[in-house]
């Protein structure tokens, strides 16, 4: 009598195990049953259903509640009674038998019930009993005279725990039996007994072994090696690995993977994207006649057979002894493994896996030439052998500034290299190549930058454009793709601001304020009007220094022209210029603006030279047109301040023409 706390043990079965693993052990054990007697076998597998209907019209079935696994095997003698009854058995060792599949059926059925006819001496008997749950392996057994003198057992999974979550039409769940099983029927010298999968009553019959030998054969189609072997050093010993690679045609929205096989059965299954991304996407078996609709897709399955995998599959037969990544113990990791075997089917599939990665590149250099031209330089260089093969831009970039990053840490040692070298006649070689790599590393950041001028110049002309309402963009767009509003030199650096647009200097000055009044806050400050708030910039503070001044207006606004309007930027900027010179602001650090009475100004006005404010400039305002007719001028002596009122389109033409050389040199 066994006494195991049955309930705990089902509790600790690992999660490798799948709905699909009580099925496929008790085949397995129907299968070697079958092999005891020597003669022509057959294993049929009832699915039971549930009575009632699920939703989804005609075509809905029942839920699955069970499955009965029937076949005409040895039966279930004392021997093999007392096998059930022996927690890790070694009855089938040699079969690679680990005496704990019935627990497993326990994890997912409520009831395991058993019904067998087997041979003593010259009689038949019949026993009947249902695996326990507490402490005991067998409960409720009876022994009986047999009615038919014919051996065969049947074991009933009965109370499915997961309703709903098996695949439901029969033509499915043979697919995912047949994988499970394939090693089975590939096996050479050997003849699988006839696995049949029906529906309770028999109905809807599907033979597994006809997707090998006649009718089906045509949907799993093993691809031909010209090398399926390879090796890896264990610590004890080489190990010696099989590939064998199937097409299965009409996947149904599963993914080629590889699969390693312990004794017979698919014990793991990684998608072969994991190691070769082109695998990603099924495959495409095309018409020979050209027929429409006639193309098949399909998936690919390497099977990896091996002693090692034998010797080291886990109790539950779900995952192996040894670790994922790397295995210092064993010596021999499952990635190490299923790596080859993908190189292996990648190989199988020859022009289909290149065709695919032809693709790829060219979908990385579209990117490159339509998104991000700094990356021409690297392009040459990067590995796309383990980018997605459906890889999105994110993706890519990340691929790009990681292969980047590592240049510059290649490029640092190869920097601290060279400059601890001791014999100064062996410096010119390595100097010439060290700074080739940094000159070629750097160009890359060049483009890039360039190439964000180009998107910010059009971002602004697309803010001057007019809105469909017949309106222009709301106030403060403009300003911000320049100079960020409510910034100043503490809080905006060289890099977040786009003044070059305006005047390339303005690139090396130190900023005083953006949108922000200078001074305790007696400022004289203009309206809310973002447009009107000022930009003072200035390079170091030295009273030789020019200090400049801005006033930024909205897209063909005009109302500061008007006599009584409060808004005159020209005006601003003179009050502004003399508010400094009398010492009123300080820097943004709280240090005194250092002026004398020949410290030069500058204010620029950028508005829209609308007819109003043209005629405003030139009659009230005594400004000078420019020899372009896009701004004005005017010097005013006194307080030694040189003003220009720029429009808009001149300020886009001015700096796409300064930037024009570069755009056409880089082809963007």
């Amino acid at each position: 009598m066994s006494n195991v706390n049955i309930r705990r043990a089902v509790e600790n079965i690992g999660s490798a195990t799948s709905i699909y693993t009580p099925i496929v052990e008790t085949v397995v054990n129907a299968i070697q049953a079958i092999e005891s007697t020597r003669r022509k076998g057959a294993v049929t597998v009832r699915i039971l259903r549930g009575t009632q209907l699920q939703m989804g019209g005609a075509d809905a079935l029942p839920d699955i509640v069970g499955f009965k696994i029937e076949d005409n095997g040895i039966g279930f003698t004392k021997e093999h009674r007392n096998s059930f009854d022996t927690l890790y058995s070694d009855l089938k060792i040699k079969e690679g038998g680990k005496g704990f599949g019935r627990f497993i059926c326990l994890k997912y059925f409520e009831d395991l019930h058993v019904d067998s006819t087997f041979k003593d001496g010259d009689a038949y008997r019949r026993r009947c009993f249902l695996m326990g749950k507490e402490n005991d392996f067998i409960i409720n057994e009876k022994v009986t005279a047999a009615k038919e003198s014919k051996a065969g057992s049947i074991v009933w999974l009965d109370g499915f725990r997961k309703k709903g979550n098996y695949e439901k039409k029969l033509t499915t769940l043979a697919r995912e039996l047949v994988e499970r099983l394939l090693p089975y029927f590939i096996t050479e010298d050997y003849k699988c007994p006839d696995i049949v999968l029906c529906e309770e009553d028999g109905s809807d019959s599907i033979r597994l072994n006809a997707y090998f030998t006649n009718e089906l054969a045509d949907v799993i189609q093993e691809i031909s090696l010209p090398n399926d072997r390879f090796t890896f050093k264990a610590v004890d010993s080489e190990k010696e690995f099989r590939v064998r690679v199937f097409k299965f045609l009409s996947p149904k929205n599963h993914r080629s993977k590889v699969s390693l096989v312990a004794h017979k059965r698919e014990v793991t299954s990684t998608p072969i994207h994991t190691y070769v991304p082109e695998f990603e996407d099924e495959f495409c078996e095309r018409d020979s006649g050209g027929q429409e609709g006639a193309d098949k897709n399909y998936i690919i399955k390497a099977y990896v057979f091996g002693e090692y995998l034998d010797d080291n599959v886990s109790l539950e037969r779900g995952e192996f002894k040894f670790h994922r990544e790397s295995d210092l113990l064993l010596g021999i990791a499952q990635s190490q493994i299923e790596s080859l075997a993908a190189t292996i089917a990648k190989e199988a599939m020859g022009t289909e896996i290149t065709t695919r990665q032809d693709r790829k590149r060219e979908r990385v250099m579209s990117y490159v030439e339509q998104e991000a031209p700094w990356h021409k330089t690297i392009f040459a260089k990067i590995d796309l052998t383990s980018l997605p093969y459906n890889a999105s831009h994110e993706e890519i970039e990340s691929r790009f500034q990681r292969t980047k990053f590592a240049d510059e840490l290649r490029i640092k040692r190869d920097v601290k290299e060279v400059l601890a070298k001791t014999d100064v006649g062996s410096l010119k070689e390595s100097v010439v190549r060290v700074v080739g790599e940094i000159a070629e590393n750097s160009r890359s950041d060049l483009v890039h930058y360039v190439a964000l001028r180009r998107t910010v110049l059009q971002l602004l002309e697309r803010s001057l454009e007019v809105s469909p309402d017949g309106t222009y963009q709301t106030e403060g767009i403009v300003h911000d793709i320049i100079f960020p509003r409510k910034g100043d030199s503490d809080v905006t650096s060289f890099e977040d601001h786009n003044l070059w647009a305006i005047d390339e200097r303005l690139n090396f000055t130190t900023f005083i304020s953006s949108d922000l009044p200078l001074g305790n806050g007696n400022t004289d400050r203009p309206d809310l009007v973002v447009y009107n708030k000022r930009v003072g910039f200035r390079g170091d503070n030295e009273p030789s220094n020019p200090i400049i001044i801005f006033e930024f207006k909205k897209p063909q606004r005009g109302d500061f022209a008007n006599p009584s309007s409060d808004d005159d930027p020209v005006a601003q900027i003179v009050r502004y210029v003399n508010a400094i010179q009398d010492g009123e602001f300080k820097t943004p650090s709280g240090r005194e603006i250092r002026v004398t009475p020949n410290t030069p100004f500058y204010g620029y006005v950028v508005c829209d030279l609308t007819p109003k404010v043209k005629e405003w400039l030139q009659r009230e305002k005594n400004f000078t047109p420019m020899p372009d007719g896009l701004g004005w001028f005017n010097w005013y002596q006194n307080t030694r301040l040189y003003i220009e009122v720029w429009s808009w389109d001149k300020v886009v033409r001015d700096a796409n023409m300064r930037n024009a050389i570069f755009f056409k040199t880089l082809g963007i």
